[in-house]
């Protein structure tokens, strides 16, 4: 069934959290799906723009994951992820995505304000939920330099100037971690929280433990990102089934059934009781 942040993230929602999967084939999503009806818990399938690059176009891989999510037994919603490019916030809000992040990161801040804010209310017009950050997140180069910390004031001040629904907060993660072994920073965590009137989003979720995205949701984090993770399992999987064969489809296979596993570990973490 088709739904989004929006609806899984209200107020009033008792879901502490929602995890978004980065989809790069097919056979991605599959396991995504799979994994979270297994878990029978809501997730995103997150097509990236250079996903949507790699396959020539956003109608192939959108319309594979359109279908996928209203065939699933769980909610699933369809989320464009660090978008660079304004016109295909539209186009992704025609096919039926529910959400996108725009990332004007690499932008100087007032340029970032303006361009987010333009984008934020003609994707809100079009019905998507939409995410965005203030600098980039460790593990890219441009903006910011690895360690970044996301400052609650400016964090609050951009939410304001710029609308969005969701923002993106550097606390101590990086982008393309193959080891767990980043921790949130969770007394900023707390501080974004009390500032940030807009769910507070973790990227680079890979490198953190169990604990850790636990520790993190329970911080305040509502939306949490994993891409390396699945990526990881899905190649150790095929290269380790595919030998000599002729026909891949059993290593492929394979690799479906690893990211379905690591899906559903991550979501009943994501999605375990916050303490009180």
């Amino acid at each position: 069934m088709l739904s989004g942040p929006r609806e899984l993230l209200a107020p009033g929602s008792v879901l502490p959290a929602v995890a978004a999967f980065n989809v790069i084939t097919l056979e991605f999503a599959e396991g995504i799906v799979a994994g979270a009806e297994a878990a029978g818990l809501p997730v995103l399938l997150s097509v990236s723009h250079n996903a949507i690059r790699f396959h020539g176009g956003l109608d192939p891989i959108g319309s594979a994951c359109l279908a996928l999510a209203r065939a699933a037994e769980v909610p699933v919603g369809l989320h464009l992820d660090h978008c660079e490019d304004p016109a295909l916030v539209e186009a992704a809000a025609a096919l039926g995505f529910t959400s996108a992040m725009f990332d004007a990161s690499t932008l100087p801040y007032a340029d970032n304000v303006a361009e987010t804010a333009r984008v934020a209310a003609l994707g809100q017009r079009a019905g998507l939920w939409i995410e965005a950050e203030l600098g980039e997140i460790g593990g890219k180069d441009g903006a910011h330099a690895f360690g970044v910390r996301t400052d609650p004031a400016e964090a609050a001040a951009f939410a304001a100037a710029t609308g969005v629904d969701g923002l993106a907060v550097a606390v101590g993660t990086s982008h393309a971690m193959r080891e767990r072994t980043a921790a949130p920073d969770l007394d900023l965590i707390r501080r974004l929280r009390e500032a940030v009137p807009v769910p507070l989003v973790l990227h680079g979720s890979s490198g953190v433990p169990d604990a850790g995205i636990r520790d993190a949701v329970n911080a305040g984090i509502r939306k949490v990102n994993v891409g390396t993770a699945l990526s990881a399992a899905y190649s150790s999987a095929v290269a380790a089934a595919l030998g000599g064969a002729a026909d891949p489809r059993p290593a492929i296979a394979s690799g479906r059934d690893a990211i379905a596993s690591t899906v559903q570990g991550l979501l009943l973490a994501v999605s375990a009781p916050v303490a009180v």
